[in-house]
């Protein structure tokens, strides 16, 4: 994603919608991009993570938006962990998306957006992941509910779906988190 700077005022102000959502101070940043060289997924996109940062610096507006980081960041904090001003891209990136949601950003190629709405649906409900739950919510979203479903008995067979959602998470403490921030966007 090319920044471009203009003239003209632009609406809103993205980095202070981000940081009220995330908590995050971005203008800290110093634009070592050490998050964007330890990032598992910035081969994979159109864009690295201190580019988001900068671009919101800038305040180059909703083109931000158009990137695909936004729903492509696996949230696994590689760039929190390196980053010396502990900034939480994850953070960010949550916060990117509840906001892009908001103003109906352009849709993303794929299902990721259904995809990370379907996970959180089955950890706001049980208080962890229920694949069978996760899956059955993606499969009538997406409309392909008889695609890979071949791979189904296996994954059975070895255990790696259970068909009974654990019911031993904390519920006060699941409620707790998805009440703070974004929880109240994302239902």
């Amino acid at each position: 994603m090319s920044i471009v700077i203009s003239k003209e005022k632009q609406a809103g102000d993205l980095i202070n919608d981000v940081q009220k959502l995330s908590g995050i101070d971005i203008r800290s940043c110093l634009q070592c991009k050490k998050c964007s060289n330890g990032c598992p997924v910035t081969g994979l996109t159109n864009v690295h993570p201190s580019d988001i940062i900068r671009a919101m610096q800038l305040n180059v507006g909703d083109k931000i938006f158009n990137s695909d980081l936004i729903w492509m960041c696996a949230s696994c904090e590689t760039c929190y962990a390196r980053c010396p001003m502990k900034i939480n891209m994850a953070e960010v990136m949550d916060a990117l998306r509840v906001l892009s949601v908001q103003k109906n950003g352009p849709k993303q190629k794929g299902n990721v957006p259904l995809f990370n709405k379907s996970f959180l649906r089955t950890v706001k409900m049980f208080g962890r992941t229920y694949d069978i739950g996760m899956i059955a919510a993606y499969k009538l979203g997406s409309a392909s509910l008889l695609q890979d479903t071949d791979k189904f008995p296996m994954m059975l067979l070895k255990g790696k779906i259970a068909l009974i959602p654990s019911f031993q998470a904390d519920k006060k403490y699941t409620r707790r988190i998805f009440g703070r921030k974004l929880g109240n966007t994302q239902s």
